[in-house]
């Protein structure tokens, strides 16, 4: 009776303990996640987004910067110079969430503007992968614009 009774307040002060530790590793846990910058994404808020092959540069734009999930974004595409053709579709850089063409119509010679629309991702981190190709003088280029959906900068 005796070694049962000691082993009902071991039981008590062992699952105690374990909740006081497992509550404290959570709260430090959370204290500790900073937001980390990726340098290889696009910060619309900064400003176009501009890539270079050769002579040729294409920048790109979202409104809102933030580029949130299942909201309309307003986009434009510029270029240095005339092209021939251009399209533009946009698809998940780390994981597959299908590929949503954008509709792209000129503006001026060299402007294109277009609206998209994504969807969320339940892991709060997404990144999409804008891709512009670009036909001139017979020559086709494709330019990546990498950027983080529901971007909190």
């Amino acid at each position: 009776m005796l070694i049962r009774r000691s082993l009902v307040g071991f039981n008590v002060i062992f699952i105690t303990l374990l909740c006081v530790l497992v509550g404290c590793g959570k709260e430090d846990q959370t204290a500790k996640k900073v937001v980390e910058v990726d340098e290889s994404l696009c910060q619309f808020s900064q400003g176009p987004c501009q890539q270079q092959i050769g002579e040729l540069a294409v920048s790109l734009e979202l409104t809102p910067t933030h580029a949130p999930s299942e909201k309309p974004i307003h986009l434009i595409v510029r270029t240095n110079h005339i092209v021939d053709q251009i399209d533009m579709q946009v698809k998940g850089r780390d994981m597959f969430m299908g590929i949503i063409p954008v509709n792209l119509q000129q503006q001026a010679k060299d402007v294109y503007q277009g609206e998209l629309i994504y969807g969320s991702c339940s892991s709060n981190y997404m990144v999409w992968r804008a891709q512009v190709n670009v036909t001139t003088q017979g020559q086709t280029m494709s330019f990546w614009f990498d950027f983080l959906a529901d971007n909190p900068l």
